[in-house]
């Protein structure tokens, strides 16, 4: 019994002998010295090379989570690099891999929460009742709001306002930024306590009013983060902490064991 096939297609790119086209523009003579890598990204993930506007408020998203410390995905990806040296890519990985509801990850949730909301930004409603009910709702739950709060930056994550500022001066003042902003000062307000809009809340928020779909927000904390860790990985192979941090950890644990620590 023979079955229909769907046909195998893709608008992403192709190579013949002379030519290589991406995202239907010429690789050589139409992108490279004319994009940058964040317009690139752009590019891939929406289809369209963006506008001036949509370019600079997209480039600082990516931007702003390129870099955070010693987070665990940044010591996951050290420690790899100690075990396997020959593979960067597999120390990048494992970075990677620890993306998730705690890390960078978060600005999936937030967006979701606001597109949710918001199924039509055009149509925003009432955006008071919306932030009580939203904050309401995850109360009831004792969930925590995503987007919401952070252990050290407090009162206010630095970067939030300037993101913010950032869409604002290029036009992107919609009703998801009002949103986030609303949320924060109700859950604020219900839990008693200082709760600002963190960075990912912030992005989720940005990546709203950009059209980006909830579901591909996470993907823009996973190219911005590997640029970080191969730098991470560069200072590693100059200035290694990774096996200080490993010997560390098993001694503790082994004189805890023992009995011979100290809690001094």
């Amino acid at each position: 019994m023979s079955s229909k096939r769907k046909p195998i297609r893709t608008a992403m790119g192709y190579s013949t002998p002379d030519r290589i086209v991406v995202r239907g523009f010429d690789l050589p003579g139409e992108l490279l010295g004319h994009i940058n890598l964040g317009d690139m990204a752009f590019l891939e993930m929406m289809g369209r090379i963006p506008t001036s506007q949509e370019s600079v408020l997209f480039n600082a998203l990516a931007v702003t989570l390129v870099e955070h410390g010693l987070t665990p995905s940044a010591l996951a990806a050290r420690l790899t690099y100690a075990g396997a040296p020959e593979s960067i890519q597999g120390a990048v990985a494992a970075g990677l891999g620890g993306l998730g509801t705690v890390f960078v990850g978060t600005t999936e949730g937030s967006a979701k929460l606001l597109q949710e909301a918001i199924p039509d930004p055009k149509n925003p409603g009432d955006l008071d009742a919306l932030s009580q009910k939203i904050v309401a709702d995850w109360h009831a739950r004792k969930a925590i709001l995503p987007g919401i709060g952070h252990p050290l930056h407090k009162p206010i994550d630095p970067r939030t306002p300037r993101l913010f500022a950032i869409a604002r001066e290029q036009g992107f003042d919609g009703p998801y930024i009002a949103l986030m902003e609303r949320v924060a000062a109700e859950a604020a307000r219900v839990y008693g306590k200082v709760l600002p809009i963190n960075a990912t809340g912030a992005i989720g928020a940005c990546c709203s009013e950009l059209g980006i779909a909830w579901t591909a927000c996470r993907g823009i904390g996973v190219l911005a983060r590997a640029v970080g860790l191969v730098g991470h990985i560069m200072e590693e192979m100059h200035s290694p902490i990774a096996r200080e941090i490993w010997t560390r950890a098993e001694d503790e644990a082994r004189d805890h064991a023992l009995g011979t620590h100290s809690d001094s």
